[in-house]
């Protein structure tokens, strides 16, 4: 699976450890950046890099991750095409994934614990959309992002 990635300064150091456990996985990974944490970058910038080629590859995830989670969530759902999910733990990544059909899993340096990482990427990855009546609320979000009523 061809996996996008991205994080701001705060997320540099988490993202190396994020690569490792999806090369371990045997995934793809386009590190679209930034790469050095001691300079200053703007999160909206990388999510919009991992936002838009996710939207545009069949088949493909992103993972982004910033302090928080939310800026990094927040930016790469105004991303056409793009449902990015902030998870915490592994329970949250697999709803995100059944319920919701995310493509991007959004992950907080501060908040998730690096021993976690690997089990809720796994997770993320490997859990299919359940579809059913959640096909038609993630039908409803696609009109809402183009600007139809619901």
């Amino acid at each position: 699976m061809k996996i996008f990635i991205g994080a701001d300064h705060r997320g540099v150091n988490y993202k190396k450890k994020i690569n490792e456990a999806l090369e371990d996985l045997g995934c793809d990974v386009i590190d679209v950046g930034a790469h050095d944490s001691a300079k200053s970058c703007d999160y909206p910038k990388i999510a919009y890099q991992v936002g838009t080629r996710v939207a545009k590859t069949r088949s493909a995830r992103g993972i982004l991750v910033c302090m928080s989670g939310i800026g990094q969530t927040i930016a790469a759902n105004k991303v056409k095409g793009c449902l990015a999910a902030l998870c915490y733990n592994a329970t949250a990544a697999a709803l995100s994934r059944q319920h919701n059909n995310a493509n991007i899993l959004v992950l907080s340096s501060k908040f998730v614990k690096a021993k976690d990482l690997k089990k809720i990427i796994k997770t993320f990855l490997e859990t299919d959309f359940e579809g059913g009546r959640h096909l038609r609320r993630v039908n409803q979000m696609k009109k809402i992002e183009a600007g139809k009523e619901i």
